[in-house]
Order: C-alpha cells, then structure tokens, then sequence
C-alpha cells in the first residue's frame, strides 16, 4: 500500500516537472530549454529564484526579531531614537548593490536576445557549433500564422488550429495537445541558426515557442526579427502571445526540428505544394 502511494506521488511529480515541447497540468518548472538562449534564461531564473528567496527569509527574520524584541511587554519604555545615519546608508546602498547585480546580466540577456548574431557569434558566447543558417517569415493574421521561407522557394504556408476552429474549440482526445496542433508545422533543421522575421497583415500577435525562449510581437507594417538555434530534434509548440481578438486563444504554433536529410525532404514536399506565386 505503502509502496502504490509512494509511486502514485512520484508519478504526480514527474508529470509536474515534466518538460519537453508542451507544458503540462501541473506543471511547476520551465520547458526544457531547446536553444541556448533560453538555458541562459532559464540559469539567470534560478539564480535570481535563489537570491530574493534569501532576500525574503533576511527580511522575515528581522521581521520576526522586532516583534518579539520591540513588543511592548519586552519593551515597555519605546526608544527615541529618530534615525541611525549608518544603518539609514546601508539599507539604501545595499539593495542598489543588489539591483545592479541583477541589471546587468539582465541586460546582457536582453542584448543577446534582440540581436540577431553570427554562426561566429553563437559559437563563441553560446558554445554551440551552428550548421548553416536560414530566414523564416512568419505572418500573422486573425486567426492562423502563414509562413514562407524566402530561402527554399515555399510561400504562403498556413497554419490553423489544427483541423480547424471547430476542433480548437471542442474537447480534445487524451492525445491530442489541445489548441497546439496545427494544420502545418514549421520544420527547421536542429544545430542551425534560423532568422525569424514577423509581422502582421492586420493587428498586433506575437510569435512565442517557450521552449526556444522566444517572444518577439506581430506588427502590422513593420517587421521584427528574432532568432533561434534548436540544439535538439522534437516538436515544441507555442502560441499567440498578445491579445488580439476573439480568437486569440486559437492561433498556436507548432515547430518540428528534425535532422538535415529529413528537412530537405520536407522543405522540398512544401515548396511543390506551397510555392512561391
């Protein structure tokens, strides 16, 4: 009995951190990170998770020490002290110490984010050997995602929810990832450096796959750019990440990294049924 219990909980705990390309109930933990990116932001999290956890406990313990130092049963006559010019300097320079500790590698995350960088680049700051690079356009509009890829001849490749907004909206099977299947998926080769260009045909959406650590806005006559370089082969989704309407919750994203050889063939069964007009 013993024994089942134990098991049962383990199993709780495993579907609760479990982490691959989809988030699951219960969750507690990020997806695993598929990119270097995100296994910096996932460090940078923990890290910061660790420091304001002993922040917190710090600030509980004096919390703890004045009540029970400066209640008025232990203290019946109150000090008059008005300020401590030493202490008043401390908790001021102490905290910006802190805040500034925290900005900067902040910043630096942010910077690697936003700029798109070289094959030279990653393999330097991220250590990660890239194999060739590539451009995806990823258009967004209420509601699907239309893709092209400028450099393999496909254009104008959709992806709905699924089968459909009838699917999206209906209960789905016990194997079916609801609201993140869709009708096409996105397939990129792993170890390579992909160029995500976004915009939009009508309002504001966002392009986000938290598995890659990925978000960058849709925005209607501009196009924003974004990169990713998948070091591992699987199917990670994601979706729309600004509010955009009533079918907000219907437009996901569904990213297949896959070998070169299986991405060529792929690539070229696309640019015959998708190609460029």
């Amino acid at each position: 009995m013993v024994i089942a219990w134990a098991g049962g909980l383990f199993a709780f705990i495993g579907g609760a951190i479990a982490q691959d390309g989809v988030s699951h109930p219960w969750q507690m933990n990020f997806q695993t990170p598929a990119t270097p990116v995100m296994e910096k932001l996932v460090a940078f999290h923990d890290n910061i998770l660790i420091l304001i956890t002993l922040i917190s406990l710090f600030v509980l313990v004096l919390l703890l020490y004045i009540v029970w130092r400066f209640n008025s049963k232990s203290n019946p006559v109150p000090s008059k002290t008005t300020h401590n010019t030493l202490l008043e300097v401390a908790w001021t320079v102490i905290p910006i110490i802190i805040l500034v500790g925290m900005a900067i590698p902040s910043v630096r995350l942010l910077y690697e984010f936003d700029v798109v960088p070289s094959p030279q680049i990653v393999q330097e700051n991220f250590g990660v050997t890239v194999d060739g690079e590539m451009v995806i356009k990823a258009t967004g509009m209420a509601w699907m995602w239309m893709y092209d890829y400028p450099d393999h001849g496909v254009q104008g490749m959709d992806a709905f929810c699924s089968a459909g907004p009838d699917y999206c909206m209906a209960r789905a099977g016990p194997d079916d990832n609801r609201l993140l299947e869709t009708t096409n998926r996105v397939v990129v080769p792993v170890n390579t450096l992909v160029r995500v260009q976004v915009t939009s045909e009508d309002w504001i959406h966002a392009w986000a796959v938290p598995a890659f650590g990925v978000k960058i806005d849709a925005v209607p006559g501009r196009i924003n750019e974004t990169w990713f370089v998948a070091t591992r082969e699987g199917t990670f989704y994601g979706q729309c990440s600004e509010l955009c309407g009533e079918f907000h919750g219907f437009m996901p994203i569904a990213v297949d990294v896959v070998s070169r050889d299986e991405f060529e063939a792929r690539i070229n069964a696309l640019a015959e049924t998708y190609p460029v007009f």
